[in-house]
């Protein structure tokens, strides 16, 4: 691989433009071509159709996608599963006509069934029904493996389908400060903190557990898997490390430098009960794992929010 053309859909984001600024710093990578969504909206087949002509490349990464956390889930699930469906199902089918060579497609951990044992294998991956509320975006998502996987079987397409977990990091933005677990649990503690508050509030209990990744080490992995995977079986991508709702909240209270006391709001859903991806496979098949530890990514993250906010 050398002096290969790539599209990064959503290069503008928050994982897009960690991904961009990775293979910015490939040898392979000769060009890396972001299309904006004022110019190209892909959920409309001409601007998809349009964005290939303009781009010609090589390798497609489709990072784009519209979703929220458990608030957004509950308010707009027919825009997240219409958006997110017709977005995945033209960009890979007309990278199919257009000569692609390799599709990335990234999925989501919220796709696996709701009550899949930990930790998550992808053989589990169809083993149930995802979470309810994530459901309507879960499914839409998940047909990015299905699609793959029939291009790849009738018309040789080289499509891959990875699976990251929920993540995190500097460049928060204010949607994600809203509706995303770190981002708005920093927001809350540093808010408090600075308004001389004494509690915050939290949705459910604090039982659930998640894993988090840290972005930088999810931008690694996509750039490592386009480059060295190419089978059709999908791929977890995540920390391997489980972590209680609860006990994420003290780690962010102490970082923050928040003493007050933290308000269960059990009126609210907690979402899926556990998630804690295998990651053997990303591993075995591609060398990557993980490297920045919780503790050291929610420093990271903090620090860059207390000087940008």
């Amino acid at each position: 691989m050398s002096g290969k053309r790539v599209i990064v859909t959503g290069g503008d984001g928050f994982l897009g433009s960690f991904v961009v600024e990775r293979l910015r710093r490939t040898p392979w990578c000769g060009e890396v071509f972001v299309p904006h969504s004022r110019q190209y909206d892909l959920r409309e087949n001409e601007a998809v159709l349009r964005m290939y002509k303009d781009a010609r490349p090589d390798i497609v990464i489709h990072v784009a996608g519209r979703s929220g956390g458990i608030g957004a889930n509950q308010d707009r699930p027919a825009e997240f599963f219409y958006d997110n469906l017709l977005m995945g199902v033209q960009v890979m089918h007309q990278a199919h006509l257009s000569g692609v060579e390799k599709f990335v497609a990234i999925g989501n951990v919220c796709a696996y069934p709701k009550l899949t044992p930990v930790p998550f294998h992808e053989d589990a991956f169809w083993d149930g029904y995802p979470e309810e509320i994530n459901a309507p975006y879960a499914l839409a998502k998940k047909m990015l493996l299905v699609q793959a996987q029939a291009y790849r079987q009738q018309y040789r397409f080289n499509a891959i389908y990875l699976l990251p977990v929920n993540l995190y990091g500097p460049w928060i933005n204010r949607e994600q400060a809203v509706s995303y677990v770190i981002p708005a649990l920093i927001k809350r503690c540093l808010d408090a903190v600075e308004t001389g508050r004494d509690e915050i509030t939290i949705w459910g209990d604090g039982i659930p557990t998640r894993e988090f990744l840290y972005v930088e080490d999810c931008a690694e992995a996509i750039v490592s898997a386009t480059e060295h995977y190419s089978k059709p079986a999908p791929v977890n991508i995540g920390s391997g490390v489980e972590v209680s709702i609860k006990e994420l909240v003290e780690k962010i209270a102490r970082l923050t430098g928040f003493q007050g006391r933290t308000v269960w709001d059990t009126s609210k859903p907690g979402g899926q009960p556990r998630r804690c991806l295998d990651t053997s496979r990303a591993y075995q098949e591609f060398g990557w794992r993980a490297t920045t530890q919780l503790d050291e990514g929610l420093r990271r993250t903090i620090d860059w929010y207390r000087t940008h906010r």
